[in-house]
């Protein structure tokens, strides 16, 4: 049995769901646009460069679901799941995932972005393992508005995957071959950890890396 990891943001998706979330937020009013246009621009600047302090982002990124009730939350995400993402979807993404599927590798979505946000569209690819970003949960199940344990960013995605593993009884090596599938420098880190890493619509970064070391480079869109 083999392993295919997939980046979500800009690799299954042609866009960015981060990014998109709060759009749809100011769109229903509940964000301050000028504010939350600004802040997401420049963290997505940061994140593009490779020097995004994730805790900062989070802290950004986190406190609307602090604000309303988990009802609200699903009722707006069911919204913009339909109106922003489904759109996003590559064709091609979605054929790559079902190959894999069809030769019986175990296959999951590993991104950066929260679990709240992303779980639906992982589901909606038909991917049954998610491994995110965690929010954290009060004790009567209410979002805090901070991150559970390592964030999964950069050579957080390395823990947060073996911490995944070491919860099924394996390692990495447990696999005699691994595909990570990824537009972004900042997924360099886990994609030397596979033995099939693929750069899809990658950044500058990321495809003169994958170049220099002979690795596949491909598009989604």
């Amino acid at each position: 049995m083999n392993l295919a990891l997939f980046d979500l943001d800009n690799t299954l998706l042609a866009g960015d769901s981060d990014v998109e979330w709060p759009r749809f937020l100011i769109d229903q009013g509940v964000l301050d646009a000028d504010f939350y246009n600004r802040e997401n621009d420049r963290f997505y600047a940061d994140y593009k460069a490779g020097t995004l302090n994730i805790f900062d982002f989070l802290d950004f990124q986190l406190a609307p679901l602090a604000r309303h009730s988990r009802e609200q939350l699903d009722a707006w995400h069911k919204a913009y799941l339909a109106e922003r993402i489904t759109p996003l979807m590559t064709a091609e993404g979605r054929r790559r995932v079902q190959a894999h599927q069809a030769a019986g590798d175990v296959v999951g979505v590993i991104t950066a972005t929260n679990r709240f946000i992303t779980a639906p569209i992982v589901a909606a690819f038909g991917i049954e393992h998610l491994i995110a970003t965690e929010p954290e949960m009060d004790a009567d199940g209410h979002y805090t508005g901070k991150p559970a344990g390592v964030p999964c960013f950069q050579a957080g995605k390395i823990t947060r995957l073996n911490d995944w593993l070491a919860a099924r009884g394996e390692t990495l090596a447990n696999y005699p071959q691994s595909w990570f599938y990824s537009d972004s420098r900042n997924d360099i880190p886990l994609m030397s950890q596979v033995t099939h890493p693929v750069a899809v619509d990658p950044d500058e970064a990321l495809r003169a890396h994958a170049e220099a070391q002979g690795w596949p480079v491909l598009s989604f869109r």
